[in-house]
């Protein structure tokens, strides 16, 4: 239920700065059609940290009831405060969801030793699988191998989103963690090398906007056929380079409304690309065929 070619899904918002509860309905019937196996909801990408606790709650509760045991569900539960992650984690436990998405704490620099204590914190609030999220260049926290390994010793901590975009790590976990421990890769621009390697599969940007050739990727590289799955990353490398060409979910969706399937509305501080970002975004979208 964890493992494979899980979309990091957008938040749609109206206009007005609401919650596109339509749009949203839409994309979640769109990656159940496509084949994607989960759908992490109230991630980076869906723009948790500038929504309220009343919505990100109301956002997991909306897509858990839409994809009505079609798709896996992931949460984001992670914060900056332990207190408040811990509390996410209680107040959506009663949710249909699958598990937890929990990042480092972001902003504060927490030690190794906090970023333990953190985890731990979070997994006893809840009897639900947990995976861990490494994305040093978002929060300026990088946990380490070796207190991951200890962290796998917690029952349901069953697995990391590792985006570091270093693959040499995938040998090392699956060393001190075991086979049974869940690799997926956070970057999409690595993904395809990191499941070769042995991981379990990806945590996608891109996958909001091509999902049936992510999952085909996804099949090919986790069952080992490196020549598949190299092509089909070969296809996306483009859109892999577009999705991030700004701060990730600002590409993804002026690409997901060029494609028409939302409105290009962010909340502050995030805003529209700048036009030349526009301008390269659909000109990929374009040359991929998708607008």
């Amino acid at each position: 239920m964890l493992t494979g070619s899980i979309v990091a899904l957008v938040t749609p918002f109206t206009h007005q700065g609401n919650v596109d509860f339509n749009a949203l309905e839409e994309l979640v019937n769109w990656h159940c059609k496509a084949g994607t196996d989960a759908i992490v909801a109230m991630g980076t990408t869906g723009e948790s940290a500038t929504m309220s606790h009343e919505e990100h709650i109301m956002v997991v509760a909306a897509v858990a009831e839409i994809a009505d045991g079609r798709i896996s569900v992931i949460a984001g539960n992670g914060s900056n405060a332990t207190a408040e992650a811990v509390m996410l984690t209680e107040r959506m436990s009663s949710l249909p969801i699958q598990g937890f998405l929990n990042v480092n704490p972001y902003y504060n620099k927490p030690s190794q030793r906090g970023l333990l204590a953190h985890y731990k914190a979070c997994a006893e609030a809840s009897e639900l699988p947990q995976l861990l999220y490494n994305v040093p260049g978002r929060t300026a926290s990088d946990i380490l191998p070796e207190q991951v390994a200890e962290l796998a010793q917690i029952p349901n901590i069953v697995g990391i989103k590792e985006a570091t975009g270093d693959v040499a790590r995938v040998e090392l976990l699956r060393k001190l963690c075991g086979d049974d421990f869940i690799l997926l890769s956070g970057d999409d621009p690595t993904g395809c090398e990191f499941m070769l390697l042995g991981g379990h599969g990806v945590i996608s940007v891109t996958a909001n906007v091509v999902p049936e050739k992510m999952k085909a990727m996804v099949v090919a590289a986790t069952a080992g056929d490196a020549a598949t799955a190299k092509a089909i990353d070969a296809e996306m490398a483009s859109i892999h380079e577009a999705m991030f060409v700004q701060s990730n979910p600002i590409p993804v969706k002026w690409a997901l409304a060029q494609m028409g399937k939302l409105e290009a509305n962010y909340r502050l501080p995030m805003t529209e690309p700048e036009l030349p970002q526009q301008q390269h975004i659909e000109q990929t979208l374009k040359q991929a065929g998708l607008i």
